[in-house]
């Protein structure tokens, strides 16, 4: 796992202390940590109290694999995301909007499916009728035959 710190004491010789500031939950998500951890590493650094750097560290114990200057990867996100303009106001708007799209489609979502009822219904007072239609068609062909038959038995 991928931490921010602090040195809080350095040895070009090894034994530091680092203060894990966050943590990397994910590629571009990272949390503040909530509480103070601090770490010992035996690493040699070659950098002094109050620097930042990113930890690496295995998941379960406190074990640091190593320790990279924080340079590189703050320049990297100055590149991708500050020269870009994303701010966080930016960041609110697009997650406003988002919303607002994804309330937008549910709601449509669910006049689809009121409609898609309807017309289910309407097929199916549709087909009740033509059944009584048929229905009634072939009583009335029955009663105009039994007319025909009578008409003629009177002639």
């Amino acid at each position: 796992m991928r931490y921010l710190a602090k040195v809080e004491r350095a040895s070009f010789l090894g034994n530091a202390v680092l203060q894990l500031l966050a943590r990397q939950v994910d590629d571009y998500l990272w949390e503040r940590l909530s509480q103070e951890k601090s770490v010992e590493t035996s690493i040699a650094l070659g950098v002094g109290d109050g620097a930042i750097v990113l930890v690496d560290m295995e998941p379960e114990a406190d074990k640091i694999l190593a320790v990279e200057d924080v340079v590189p990867w703050l320049l990297t996100i100055v590149e991708q995301f500050l020269a870009q303009g994303v701010t966080p106001e930016f960041l609110t708007q697009e997650a406003e909007r988002a919303e607002q799209w994804r309330q937008s489609l549910t709601l449509e979502s669910q006049e689809v499916e009121r409609r898609a009822l309807e017309t289910a219904a309407r097929r199916d007072e549709i087909q009740e009728l033509e059944r009584n239609l048929k229905t009634a068609r072939e009583d009335l062909d029955q009663r105009e035959a039994e007319f025909l038959t009578r008409q003629q038995n009177q002639e």
